[in-house]
């Protein structure tokens, strides 16, 4: 019998993650309460891929793109980044993998600093990581700004971000995070403080960036529209538990977990 063709390893893979969050009942009380947000979770994504997490508000997407770029750890289970497991590294290590895996925040007004201006926001990744000289560093922030639609780069390298509308600061938060040639790149609901219009120019935006660098993408989102629309496959996850995984167009289209069906009509009039 032949051997099977042996499956890539994803550029990151999740399995059996658990995460719990405990807190003391009072000062006087020696018993705590714990919450469970992400309870044995398997997920494997595959470099190019656009992958997509869908649930409601509390669901534990966000807990589970958080604990992909290390800004939490898991309480159980293993992370890995090209097979590498990510226990316990610091220092040096922990500073490679956070270039590696970068984050772009829901919320444009927040997720940059409004003391820096534009150009200042994209250099800092590279000034911390020590890569190139400043003007290799400056041509690398005007091509970025080029690729995210900021375009000429120059009128917007020295503006702030209340001098830009909230597609335009996305945009700087997408260049920030993409500066640093990353692997891999959470973007947790990008485009859910926008409105339509600008969202759909976000998501060919993303369609671009990962077929010009074959980047792979977790896209969280409550939206299945959203994810009908940019995502390759999908996970609906439901309390911490992944109750479905498959392609986007099977798992909408057939869904068979009362979730993810429950998901589908609160879309009503909508052509999946």
């Amino acid at each position: 019998m032949e051997d099977k063709e042996k499956r890539p390893i994803p550029v990151m893979e999740l399995k059996g993650v658990t995460k719990e969050y405990c807190l003391r009942d009072s000062f006087f009380s020696r018993g705590s309460t714990c919450v469970i947000a992400m309870n044995n979770v398997n997920l494997a994504i595959q470099k190019g891929e656009i992958f997509g997490l869908v649930g409601q508000s509390g669901s534990g997407k966000t807990t589970t793109g958080r604990l992909m770029v290390k800004l939490e750890n898991p309480s159980k289970g293993v992370i890995k980044l090209n097979g590498e497991p990510l226990s316990n590294i610091q220092g040096k290590a922990l500073k490679s993998y956070r270039s590696k895996v970068q984050m772009i925040f829901q919320d444009p007004y927040q997720s940059l600093n409004p003391h820096l201006s534009i150009s200042e926001t994209i250099l800092e990744p590279l000034i911390v990581n020590k890569i190139g000289d400043a003007h290799s560093r400056e041509q690398k922030v005007i091509n970025t700004l080029d690729i995210v639609g900021l375009a000429p780069a120059r009128e917007y390298y020295n503006r702030y971000p209340h001098q830009l509308s909230g597609g335009q600061r996305q945009r700087v938060a997408i260049a920030r995070a993409i500066v640093l040639d990353p692997e891999f790149i959470v973007a947790d609901e990008p485009t859910s403080m926008l409105d339509a219009t600008i969202a759909i120019q976000l998501f060919k935006l993303l369609k671009q960036i990962r077929k010009k660098y074959n980047m792979a993408f977790l896209f969280i989102t409550h939206n299945l529209a959203a994810a009908k629309y940019l995502c390759d496959r999908i996970a609906v996850i439901h309390n911490g538990v992944i109750v479905e995984t498959g392609s986007t167009n099977v798992v909408i289209r057939y869904p068979q977990h009362p979730y993810t069906k429950k998901l589908i009509e609160t879309h009503p009039g909508f052509n999946f």
